[in-house]
């Protein structure tokens, strides 16, 4: 088991930085940030100043390699267009993010349970049809256009919510659902194929045949069974709903870290983008590592391994 551990520890090292990487070279191909900084119009001995006072003039390699020490050493640097240490305004908008993507995350649940419970139960049917079909339309419609209709539906034309800011619970409730019921498919099949297969144990027909009441059948001893995947792929989803809230943010002016990456992607504030990059990935690896260390726990086979 530590072994396993070990390996995945260092995968996850890995892979972080080779996110970094690619990120950071991403971020220069995008474009000159030389000339965001210096404005329209800027002479060429303005724009030189520029360049040698931020550091533009080396090579992109000594660059990355002075901004990840930095990193390493906890210095996430200063913003370019806030004028403000990126990580006291990393730290601002984190928390928004972060309750986004629970309230997302347990909208999801709250959805995929019980479609997942009538799926099994009615397997075959015209509910497992339609349940798979909500599965189906969650999976394929893009969050940025659902989150569109609900913005027409509850917004415009019924004026219940609000369309954008962060100020109440009420501006997370459209945003949690656009991108909830995304996340909410992956749940609800994983859930229906396992209550298909648990529904079919032999302690399952054995409690049955003691006359307990289908209810307790169902909930106390099949869906406990079935729902044991479902917490390690929760830590998976958290960390996909966390970096998939960059678009939903930005719809809906939430003021957390997606929303600071559009701004800084679009004002080319690089050491703002770049250390919000790394964090989204960061937790997403972790989450996952989490996730991975949960089934091989479960799992004897990896543990004696």
């Amino acid at each position: 088991m530590l072994a396993y551990i070990s390996k995945r520890l260092g995968l996850a090292v890995l892979v972080a930085l080779t996110v970094s990487i690619l990120a950071f070279m991403l971020l220069y191909l995008s474009g000159d940030p030389v000339l965001a900084i210096a404005g329209e119009g800027a002479r060429q001995a303005d724009i030189d100043m520029v360049r040698k006072t931020y550091g533009f003039d080396r090579p992109i390699i000594v660059q990355f390699g002075d901004w990840l020490l930095k990193i390493i050493q906890g210095d996430l640097g200063q913003s370019i267009y806030f004028k403000t240490d990126v990580g006291k305004l990393i730290f601002t908008k984190l928390e928004t993010t972060l309750l986004l993507a629970v309230y997302s995350l347990t909208f999801a649940l709250m959805i995929s349970v019980p479609l997942g419970v009538l799926a099994a139960i009615y397997k075959n049917s015209w509910i497992d049809r339609i349940c798979l079909a909500v599965a189906v339309v969650g999976q394929a419609m893009p969050n940025f256009f659902f989150a569109l209709i609900l913005i027409m539906l509850f917004s415009i034309s019924w004026r219940i919510l609000p369309v954008s800011g962060s100020g109440t619970w009420e501006h997370f409730v459209m945003p949690s659902i656009a991108l909830g019921y995304y996340a909410a498919p992956a749940f609800m099949r994983l859930i229906r194929a396992g209550m298909i297969e648990v529904l079919s144990a032999d302690y399952i027909r054995t409690a049955r045949a003691k006359g307990l009441p289908t209810r307790t059948v169902i909930f106390k001893h099949a869906l406990r069974n079935a729902i044991v995947p479902v917490v390690a792929l929760a830590a998976v989803q958290l960390g996909f709903l966390l970096g998939g809230s960059i678009v939903i943010e930005t719809i809906f002016a939430l003021d957390g870290l997606g929303y600071l990456a559009y701004q800084s992607i679009i004002q080319k504030d690089f050491p703002v983008t770049q250390v919000i990059v790394l964090l989204l990935s960061v937790i997403y690896i972790l989450l996952t590592l989490a996730s991975d260390i949960a089934n091989a726990w479960l799992d004897p086979r990896i543990r004696v391994a």
